[in-house]
């Protein structure tokens, strides 16, 4: 069988700040590099995990927004365990985190104030009504970088899940990133560890580039989502290594209702070189809050460990919206539950007032060159009666059976589509045989073509 060159399955990571002097940066004389530098213990900042840290990081990304018109400025966290409350960014800035940097998060909830849930989902996704702010945020900005010699922001979550699976929580937890209605972002060479709920959410954003960054949560962590792109265009993720307790990557763009009335697609998304061990879920996953829709999704060159599905679509009625043009192709996957999952059946609401006429439009899913070990099912394939997904086209794909492998490898209903070269022999459904499915040819290109090399 002839596929596509699949890289190894080892953790990613992206030399980016090896070589960049500070006196080059300082003059800001290459693309995203910052003319204005400063500490963390400047602003009177202590890295010995005890001393609480909120009001120095606040002084310092003020005193630095003030600055970062001219040249832009960088906030530099040096080695050292910082304990702080949630910290909003600015623009023009470039958050650095050294070599032996880690952000730790505070554990007490009182540092963590409530804000509004977002328009597009109308209420908090754990609970109704306002949501623990995120730790790290910002709004209407323009230029953000966060990046480092793979310091880490850790979120120390196990408070957060302890009292989730114990519904002792009355609002809905924190993202370790959010960043709403922003332009131009870099995320690159920072790890990120043990977020309360779902890891980085850009949303209502454009022009995000996400790149080199290892994001680690325990495997039955709830909600731990690595990437989560919500409503936002032009986003590339790549290079990145994540361990979840869900989705490794999730494409949403908001809640039925609010979703349908807030009406903002995910669209133009490159994702490749994708690295993924998530036993209870997708490696990505489209939706299932996808009710302002998704398209033009490009996957590649990916690999899947010890993950429940591959690529997977999440809807229901009520949704509305859509999921087209979709486009997979070269990924390796090791030990899976289904390769192949569609999922029309998903019931949860944010109310009472999802309009069950609301159905969802899922056409033109496009999966091609992958080869899988170790599984149990091929695929699992559920449309929605009266609305089923058309358009599935499955070509140049082997999937080798685990020895406790379901008899009933395909399992279809409420779905059309067409197959090429495939093992085992697809269901009915999708019996029709069809030329190898589609992939774009020409280049979407998203960010800067090389990331800004700088060190401080």
């Amino acid at each position: 069988m002839a596929t596509r060159r699949i890289p190894r399955p080892a953790a990613v990571a992206v030399a980016l700040c090896a070589a960049a002097l500070l006196a080059a940066c300082a003059g800001a004389s290459r693309a995203g590099c910052r003319k204005h530098v400063a500490k963390i213990t400047e602003y009177g900042a202590v890295g010995d995990g005890k001393t609480l840290n909120t009001a120095a990081f606040a002084k310092a990304v003020a005193d630095l927004s003030e600055r970062a018109r001219d040249g832009g400025a960088a906030l530099v966290v040096p080695p050292g365990k910082w304990l702080t409350g949630p910290f909003n960014l600015t623009s023009h800035f470039t958050l650095y985190l050294d070599e032996g940097a880690e952000i730790l998060a505070s554990q007490d909830m009182k540092d963590w104030p409530l804000i509004a849930p977002l328009p597009s989902y109308g209420r908090g996704r754990d609970e109704p009504g306002p949501r623990y702010s995120n730790f790290i945020a910002g709004s209407n900005l323009t230029d953000v970088i966060i990046t480092g010699k793979n310091g880490t922001i850790n979120g120390q979550g196990q408070v957060w899940w302890d009292k989730y699976r114990a519904k002792e929580l009355q609002f809905t937890r924190g993202y370790l990133l959010e960043l709403l209605y922003s332009d131009s972002i870099i995320i690159s060479n920072v790890t990120f560890v043990d977020s309360p709920s779902w890891n980085l959410h850009p949303t209502y954003c454009t022009n995000v580039t996400i790149s080199g960054v290892t994001i680690l949560a325990p495997v039955h962590s709830p909600n731990t989502d690595g990437i989560d792109p919500d409503s936002s265009s032009h986003v590339k993720i790549e290079d990145c290594y994540i361990v979840s307790g869900d989705d490794c990557i999730a494409v949403k763009s908001g809640w039925d209702e609010y979703g349908i009335k807030f009406n903002m697609p995910s669209q133009h998304i490159v994702i490749k070189r994708l690295t993924c061990i998530s036993p209870t879920s997708a490696m990505i996953a489209l939706g299932s809050e996808m009710s302002g829709g998704i398209r033009d999704v490009r996957a590649e060159d990916s690999v899947a460990i010890n993950t429940e599905s591959a690529v997977r679509v999440k809807s229901g009625v009520g949704r509305g919206g859509f999921v087209k043009d979709i486009f997979v192709r070269g990924l390796s996957l090791h030990t899976m539950k289904w390769v192949f999952w569609m999922t029309g059946n998903y019931g949860q609401h944010p109310d009472n007032s999802s309009d069950p006429n609301a159905m969802p439009q899922v056409t033109s899913i496009n999966y091609r060159d992958v080869f899988a070990e170790n599984v149990t099912m091929a695929g699992r394939m559920e449309g929605i009666p009266n609305d089923p997904y058309t358009g599935i086209c499955i070509s140049n794909v082997t999937a080798q059976l685990a020895p406790d492998a379901k008899k009933l490898q395909w399992n279809c209903t409420n779905v059309k589509g067409v197959t090429s070269d495939v093992t085992p022999k697809p269901c009915p459904e999708l019996g029709a045989e069809g030329m190898p499915c589609a992939f774009p040819e020409e280049e979407l290109i998203i960010g800067p073509r090389k990331l800004p090399k700088c060190t401080y």
